[in-house]
Parts: structure tokens; sequence; C-alpha cells
């Protein structure tokens, strides 16, 4: 099969490669993918260049990225119905403590971690749905129901924002939001917020409890954990919750303990690739409903071709994108 490769740490274009290697065989409680689409992520990019906090070199002698992609069962191993072949699924986890990602033609894991996908839903929209996806549902759902609830979708513009902004809105909360510039403003609008605020402008805590007329926001979706720290301690109801993915601009916060403290607000950090076996379930289960009764839409960037992974990945680290990044296998 061809498959994107590395062995060693470095800029994408220096060690990213184009290889034919053996295709997989499925082993017992496994299913052979035939992938289609492969999801890039920013983990992806750090995971390549040696970004990852304490790892000084890769964890395996060869690597495929990436964790997220979608396509077709070809074959099944032991244990697996036979039932399942054929069958269109998303795939989560594909390259979490594993040697062999989503960057490929195939892939060999465990059958839960491909899940069914409606015919209808296009393979790239199946690609978003692992770390974004159940990232964003995660994080507004992962406590429980909110309607009625006031919920702030921080970054509403990005992937996962985009996304926690329709999961949200669909589960009966009023549903906030901060972006920048026109674009990314009125990308989060049409998502469902009823208000989208500029994040880079001042008085940001004053602009959203002028909107709620004072009323504090129940629930925080944060992907700025310590950039906005402060303004979130202003906001945030007694008793409401923060979830945070993310704090790349602050890797370090310090935190306003006691406003949050007198509060009693819990912080909740998600990391999507340890989430509990039922907090899984929920939340594979919930995504797939909204996306097989395409109650979801999806911002997509760019879509390259497999020998094209350089270029995806240098996408990634430039930021400034307006949506997912793929590979088109």
């Amino acid at each position: 099969m061809r498959a994107i490769t590395y062995d060693s740490f470095g800029p994408a274009r220096d060690v990213l490669k184009l290889e034919d290697i053996p295709t997989p065989s499925p082993g017992p409680g496994e299913v052979l993918v035939r992938l289609h689409a492969s999801g890039v992520n920013p983990s992806d990019t750090r995971a390549r260049s040696g970004g990852r906090p304490g790892v000084t070199k890769p964890p395996f002698p060869k690597i495929i990225p990436h964790s997220d992609g979608a396509g077709v069962i070809e074959a099944v191993g032991d244990g697996v119905p036979t039932r399942r072949i054929g069958e269109k699924v998303w795939v989560w986890n594909g390259q979490w403590q594993r040697a062999f990602g989503t960057a490929a033609e195939y892939i060999a894991l465990p059958e839960e971690n491909a899940v069914p996908l409606g015919d209808s839903v296009p393979f790239e929209h199946g690609a978003i749905l692992g770390i974004p996806g159940l990232t964003a549902h995660h994080t507004v759902l992962g406590d429980g129901p909110i309607a009625d609830q006031i919920v702030l979708i921080s970054g509403g513009a990005g992937t996962v924002g985009h996304i926690a902004i329709q999961v949200a809105a669909a589960s009966g909360a009023r549903v906030l939001a901060t972006a920048r510039g026109a674009d990314g403003i009125a990308a989060a609008s049409q998502a469902g917020a009823e208000a989208v605020f500029d994040y880079s402008t001042s008085g940001l805590a004053d602009q959203i409890l002028d909107h709620t007329g004072g009323a504090p926001v129940d629930r925080i979706v944060e992907v700025e954990f310590g950039m906005n720290a402060e303004t979130n301690a202003r906001i945030i109801a007694e008793r409401g919750t923060i979830a945070s993915y993310g704090s790349a601009k602050d890797m370090t916060p310090t935190l306003p303990f006691y406003p949050l403290m007198f509060k009693a607000v819990t912080i909740r950090l998600a990391l999507i690739y340890m989430m509990s076996p039922s907090e899984r379930s929920a939340a594979t289960l919930g995504l797939s409903s909204l996306v097989n009764e395409q109650a979801l839409t999806f911002r997509i960037s760019e879509v390259h071709d497999l020998e094209d992974c350089a270029a995806a990945h240098e996408t990634i680290e430039a930021g400034h994108r307006s949506g997912s990044v793929l590979l088109r296998i």
C-alpha cells in the first residue's frame, strides 16, 4: 500500500516520505479499513516535528501519521462479525499509541475505533469527526444536558469551535461565541451562535455580560485557557464549568484561583485520546447521530492528495486556515 511515513523528527518536507509498504492484516478484534480521507490536526504536526514535551525521539522505528480518517471496511479479524465488511466508517485514535495512522491507503485497528458513517455522508466529513468532532461533543455535553443554559464557545470559527456551536445549539443551549475577523465572526454566527464577539478587542467580559443582561455564562468551551482565564473568571456562573481543550498561547498559565474558587467553578481539561469507555460511547453515538442526520456542517480549508502530505502539515503549522485540512487517498 502507499503510505506517508517518517522515522525522525523535523520539518515536514525533510522527514515525510511516500512509501510502498505491506498492507496490514487485521488481527483478532480488528478491522481493515480502506481509507479514502485522512484528517490532519495540530497534534499530528506537533508529533512529527518533535513538539511534544519530554519526547526526544519517535516512539516507533517507522510512523504513519494522523489519527483521523474515513473509509470502508474491507476485511475483519477473528471475533469481528463479517457483516461489517463493506461498511462505511469513520476512524478515531488511528495513531494514538500506535505506529501506523491514517495517512495511508489502509489501516488495521480495533473494531470499536471504526464507527459507522452514513452512506450519504462524504468521507471528507467523516475524517473530521475524530479529534475535532469528539472534542467538540465532549466539551459541550460531557457533563450532561445543557438545555436552556448559556454556553460560550471560545474560538467559534475554528474546527472544534464551529462544531461545538452546532452541538450546543442542537442541544437546546443559548449559544454565544468568540472569533476574530469578519469571516470568522460570520462563520460562528452561521453555525448557530446568537452573538459572536471579537476576542481581540478590549472589554470582552463586559461585552458578553452586556449582551446577556448581566446573566453569567453556565459553561465555557475554551480553546485558549491561559489567555482567557481572567475573562472567563469574570463571566462564569457560580458552579459553572470551564471545559478546556487547549492553551497553546500560554502553556504555563497563571490561574485566578480565588475568583474561580468563590464561584465553585469546575475546570475540565479534555484530552480526547484518553476518554473513558462510557464517555467515548456517549460522544461517538451522539456525534454520529448528528452527522448521519446531516445536522452538522463542516468548514474545509484544503484537501491535498496523499503525496502532498507535507503541504498539508505546513498549512496547519502556518495557522490562519479557515477550516479542516484533509488528505484525499
